[in-house]
């Protein structure tokens, strides 16, 4: 199989050394000297993957596991969380700073985040009822004075779209944010909840349906149907729980500083570089 070794400066080659010792490296592609490829001579089962996982930690590297079916070439759609993914922030715990409810609201948050809280559109119902009252005008304190980007997101949108590839954000956070956001980096496609706001204030409800994590996942198999692929010419990245519908099955998933229940399922954990590392793969 091939895993694929991520650095923010070069990779050690004491890092590969102590790979082939106990797994025997069959073959090395450098791609830059941030991004090397090896083959190895077995397949890994779980525990020998958080154990090269936990070996990378200690080189402050990403290792990440190519499945079978990840073709570089391929790859159309690249998938994207926003919230703790492609920006820094969690919007909704932001907004409920305005009225001294951040820490009741991002409670629940982190509770869904982990996969404590299965059912995402009740959960985000419960919090978002009480930003009742808030002016609307916070949305836009939020942008300007606390939402930034995420290491590496730029580079991640420039480059993708150099090489053709559709950027779809899809978010159980607000549009507010996600139109801001294609607006700047000229993203081909978002999709998130609407909040409703009446006489310049949010009523605590939210219009039409949730996007949770199988709406999610319907809007990167919908993308793909209408490019004419499938799933596997998909990479999607996300933090938390309700992005694993849409990163099952993706020719590649990723997490990005994610939630534990993520990392476990992803094909690769980014802890230490940047949103657009993977772009060496292609």
């Amino acid at each position: 199989m091939q895993i694929a070794l991520f650095h923010t400066t070069s990779i050690q080659e004491q890092l590969i050394r102590e790979i082939d010792k106990s797994h025997a490296i069959k073959a090395r592609s450098i791609k830059t000297n941030k991004t090397i490829v090896l083959e190895l001579n077995e397949i890994l089962d779980l525990e020998q993957r958080s154990h090269l996982r936990n070996l990378g930690v200690l080189h402050q590297t990403d290792i990440g596991f190519l499945p079978k079916h990840f073709a570089p070439g391929n790859i159309k759609v690249l998938a994207m969380d926003m919230d703790s993914t492609l920006i820094n922030i969690e919007c909704i715990d932001e907004i409920a700073d305005a009225v001294g409810k951040k820490k009741e609201v991002s409670e629940i948050t982190e509770a869904a985040m982990r996969g404590e809280i299965k059912d995402f559109s009740e959960s985000l119902r419960r919090r978002v009822a009480l930003l009742e009252g808030v002016p609307a005008s916070s949305l836009e304190g939020v942008f300007k004075e606390r939402l930034r980007l995420n290491l590496g997101a730029r580079e991640l949108i420039a480059g993708a779209h150099q090489k053709g590839i559709h950027t779809l954000l899809v978010s159980g956070g607000f549009t507010f944010f996600t139109q801001k956001l294609q607006d700047e980096l000229g993203l081909s496609e978002t999709h998130a909840n609407q909040l409703e706001i009446i006489n310049d204030q949010l009523t605590g409800k939210v219009l039409g349906n949730i996007v949770d994590g199988a709406a999610k996942a319907a809007y990167v198999e919908a993308r793909c149907l209408a490019l004419n692929t499938n799933k596997h010419a998909a990479v999607t990245m996300g933090d938390g729980s309700n992005d694993l519908p849409m990163m099952h099955g993706a020719g590649l998933s990723i997490g990005y500083r994610a939630k534990p229940i993520v990392k476990e399922k992803a094909d690769m954990a980014f802890d230490h570089v940047g949103l657009d590392a993977w772009l060496d793969l292609l």
